[in-house]
């Protein structure tokens, strides 16, 4: 209990903080940085839909939900799940431009562009949830109710279903086909041709920064697709439920944590930006 509090604690100031600190300071207002904010104002959602009930249940030893809760719940954890697998191939996308082809990058990465690239990650994750919600919640369920999960989840419902969802699960594989195996090849044959790019450049400082930059975001893009393909892209009855629930704790608790620490860590502009904050803060206490 006090170790999920922990990380809820510092999943919700890392990720508040980050985007706080970019939209606050100008010399953050980058297409890369922009689309930052957009990934940490998604982690904070993301843990914010699953672990304060999740601790709230283990508290009071009640651990019962509505079925128009868990349909929140549902819907919210799809919607941020497919958007943050847009952002991530976009922001890839953001870096290929940047370093491959660096005269370009203004013309095509203008502020409206930045405005698009978020608005579409949020409406196709609303669009493909909303789908996927009302279709996983019109099976009936017969015995149990009993959902054997830390939380509401469509593949766990379906193991409550009597009916026949064979159909149904060939769709999810189909989506993560589409959500998550296509983008991942994509970033990694983005992130093939950017290694190249940087292989080729004169300037070390050049070099490390844009190795910097791209190994922060890649770092990010394997925590998140990996445990999320394994989920989704495996039979549904073949993982055992132990190590279906540690790749969910992985993929919903773990990674928000630790994207703004990665980002953060490695970023000098954001530790510049919190550096300044901190300064003004003491200098006003003195």
């Amino acid at each position: 209990m006090a170790i999920v509090l922990l990380i809820l604690l510092v999943a919700t100031t890392g990720n508040s903080t980050l985007a706080l600190l970019i939209w606050g300071d100008v010399h953050l207002h980058t297409p890369m940085h922009l689309l930052l904010s957009q990934l940490s104002l998604m982690d904070l959602t993301l843990i914010s839909t699953t672990v304060p009930k999740m601790a709230t249940d283990f508290s009071s030893g009640h651990r019962g939900i509505s079925r128009s809760g868990c349909g929140v719940q549902v819907f919210l954890y799809l919607t941020l799940g497919v958007a943050e697998c847009v952002l991530l191939t976009l922001m890839d996308f953001d870096r290929y431009l940047a370093i491959c082809r660096p005269l370009r990058y203004q013309i095509i990465m203008t502020p409206r562009v930045c405005v698009q690239m978020a608005a579409g990650s949020w409406a196709g994750g609303v669009v493909i949830s909303l789908m996927h919600t009302v279709y996983a919640l019109h099976f009936s369920v017969c015995g149990s109710r009993k959902i054997h999960h830390f939380f509401c989840e469509v593949m766990a419902l379906l193991k409550l279903s009597c009916e026949d969802t064979s159909a149904y699960e060939k769709v999810v594989l189909v989506s993560g086909i589409v959500f998550l195996l296509i983008p991942f090849g994509l970033i990694l044959t983005s992130y093939t041709l950017i290694f190249l790019a940087v292989l080729h450049m004169n300037s070390l400082e050049g070099k490390n920064r844009a190795l910097g930059t791209c190994s922060s975001h890649l770092c990010v893009v394997t925590l998140y697709f990996g445990p999320a393909m394994i989920i989704y892209m495996t039979p549904g009855s073949s993982l055992p439920s132990e190590v279906d629930q540690c790749l969910f704790v992985f993929d919903v608790i773990i990674t928000p944590m630790l994207n703004p620490l990665i980002y953060s860590l490695r970023n000098k502009e954001v530790l510049a930006a919190l550096r300044k904050v901190l300064w003004r803060r003491l200098m006003f206490k003195q």
